[in-house]
């Protein structure tokens, strides 16, 4: 993948041609073309799709956060909305975007790194096209980068995995996109085992993998399965490591895991980790993304009781995003409760 530069994360996304023309939806449109300005002469109309009574919500593989926050996310629906949710397995961030901008699912959930990627197409999964049409929603939660090791494996840190297999989640996820681009950016011989995380702890328990690394809220449940069975060791990133990996893909930011974490855990681990958010499709109804993302903040409790991770999904979260863009729906509730957006996630198409 190619390397980013610091300063390209920063810039703005406003001449990136983020928008196209549509002919797909209801009868609503927002936006017109400017008269001048980086987008003059391009058409920002939208047609926006009537508001659903049904959506497809995409997660990630079962045992992992994505998934259990997903079902949160159609409870919160179903009650709240009175929208049926269907909650689908999917291979997790990088998949989530490219099903989001299809419209093949309706809400999706992706880290930073893989919502940057595709839509500026500089992914070396994107393979040069952009996935543009998709908006950030909601805020969600921090998701560290940790491994660990069956105890009795000796394994205690990064560096003893040479020559071993690690398994590194599903493809298409956070994990199995940028765990084996970590390795690479160490240059730690590894031998990648890419499974959704139920499949590499049924793995490690069996013998048949010596380390897993990945990358979801925490608690990970699939940990917490392992150490209700095994001894195992934890282990992250620090130092000038972290410091490598940072300088070569930005969207990483130091991260520390509380001891408390897992039972197991006996103090502060230091990592790196992404911000997770929300997406959905640009055409998707901005009265229902308003109300979703309403009801999404003011029912945080319920999402707290589905995944403790979701106590990091406040308002002001949404600031922890700058380079991707907002819905038009999400950006009229964040102005109405006061969040000063940064110019950067202001589509096109947004009056």
């Amino acid at each position: 993948m190619k390397k980013f530069l610091r300063r390209t994360l920063l810039t703005t996304i406003t001449g990136l041609g983020l928008v196209f023309a549509s002919a797909c939806g209801g009868e609503d449109t927002a936006g017109t073309p400017d008269d001048g300005g980086d987008d003059a002469g391009q058409d920002t109309t939208v047609n926006y799709d009537e508001s659903p009574s049904t959506v497809v919500i995409g997660t990630a593989s079962q045992g992992g956060t994505y998934f259990i926050y997903g079902g949160g996310l159609a409870s919160l629906l179903e009650s709240e909305l009175g929208v049926t949710a269907n909650v689908e397995v999917t291979g997790g961030p990088v998949q989530n975007m490219i099903l989001t901008h299809n419209k093949d699912q309706d809400i999706g959930m992706i880290t930073l790194g893989p919502g940057y990627e595709g839509i500026t197409g500089t992914g070396e999964w994107a393979d040069g096209q952009t996935y543009d049409d998709v908006r950030v929603a909601f805020p969600m939660y921090t998701t560290p980068f940790h491994w660990w090791s069956l105890e009795n494996s000796g394994v205690t840190s990064i560096d003893e995995m040479a020559g071993m297999r690690v398994g590194v989640g599903p493809a298409g996820g956070t994990s199995g996109t940028y765990l084996p681009l970590i390795h690479d950016a160490l240059d730690l011989d590894v031998q990648p085992v890419q499974a959704g995380a139920s499949d590499m702890t049924s793995q490690q328990m069996d013998g048949q993998l010596d380390v897993i690394g990945f990358a979801a809220g925490i608690p990970i449940s699939a940990v917490s399965e392992v150490e209700a069975q095994r001894d195992i060791n934890f282990f992250g990133i620090d130092g000038e490591q972290r410091e490598q990996v940072i300088e070569e893909y930005p969207f990483f930011f130091p991260f520390t895991i509380p001891a408390e974490t897992y039972n197991q855990l006996d103090e502060d681990l230091e990592t790196i980790a992404m911000f997770n958010f929300g997406i959905v499709h640009k055409e998707m109804d901005p009265d229902f993304v308003y109300e979703f993302v309403k009801a999404y903040h003011e029912n945080q409790d319920m999402l707290i009781n589905t995944h403790s991770a979701a106590e990091e999904a406040v308002e002001d979260a949404i600031l922890r995003n700058d380079v991707m863009p907002l819905h038009p729906g999400a950006i009229r509730y964040y102005e109405e409760v006061g969040i000063e957006l940064p110019e950067s996630v202001y589509p096109a198409e947004h009056e």
